[in-house]
């Protein structure tokens, strides 16, 4: 049977065209908001790559236009699935802009529900992440950060362990002022800028990290760390541990 989708996401924001472009059409401006790493070849007929676990998805870039329109999407596969991202940029007065995302595509099979319930999540926090970036860390390119949980039975109580884990009473609310403890660090700030029923995000002076409910299964983070130095070897090993003590 299979799904055709297509969902549009917009905002207005305090960063100016360039800004968005280098967030959208550059391998680091990517690396800072969606997830794992990326690198673009520009120009219509140019590729954006990607790197997220073991996926690594190669989408052919359609519509090049620099600061206004940015097209890309994957080749059908023989079953049909294909997916497809169309930016729109328009700058406004005092130096804002409207971003607009169109993501549409097709999931093949009978059990198409499930994918896209968690594709629509994951995407509508995406594209917040996009915002958070430009609004707040415009100018500056993010390690990212990926890792894998224990895998996780019941979602309602490991929501709860997160929140717990943040210093909340109960799972993590947009708007909650949270702390994140690391082993061997410094406790850190931060404020809760999305949430929905699959994803939570938290936003420090220095960082954006993500809580995704991995497809199936586990807890992943899906971080972006802004400190000058950071590695990502490292902010993995950090995370697996915590992830394990948290979720373990």
């Amino acid at each position: 049977m299979g799904y055709e989708f297509e969902q549009t996401d917009t905002a207005e924001v305090a960063a100016t065209p360039e800004e968005i472009w280098d967030a959208i059409a550059t391998g680091p401006g990517i690396d800072s908001w969606y997830m794992g790493r990326n690198e673009v070849e520009g120009g219509a007929g140019g590729v954006v790559r990607g790197a997220f676990g073991g996926y690594q998805p190669e989408y052919r870039i359609r519509e090049w236009d620099p600061l206004e329109k940015l097209v890309y999407g994957s080749d059908p596969e023989p079953d049909g699935r294909r997916i497809a991202f169309e930016f729109l940029v328009e700058g406004r007065d005092g130096g804002s802009s409207v971003i607009r995302c169109v993501t549409s595509g097709f999931l093949p099979g009978d059990d198409w529900e499930d994918e896209f319930e968690a594709m629509t999540a994951g995407g509508a926090m995406f594209f917040r992440t996009l915002v958070e970036y430009v609004t707040h860390f415009a100018g500056r390119t993010a390690v990212p950060v990926t890792v894998f949980g224990p895998p996780v039975a019941d979602w309602d109580a490991a929501w709860s362990r997160l929140g717990e884990a943040l210093g909340l009473p109960a799972r993590p609310a947009e708007g909650d002022r949270v702390r994140i403890s690391l082993d061997g660090r410094a406790p850190v700030e931060g404020v809760v800028y999305a949430v929905n029923e699959q994803t939570a995000g938290v936003r420090t002076p220095d960082a954006m990290y993500r809580f995704l409910q991995g497809f199936h299964g586990p807890m992943v983070a899906a971080h972006h760390v802004f400190t000058p130095g950071a590695r990502a070897d490292v902010e993995e090993k950090a995370w697996g541990d915590w992830l394990n003590r948290v979720f373990g």
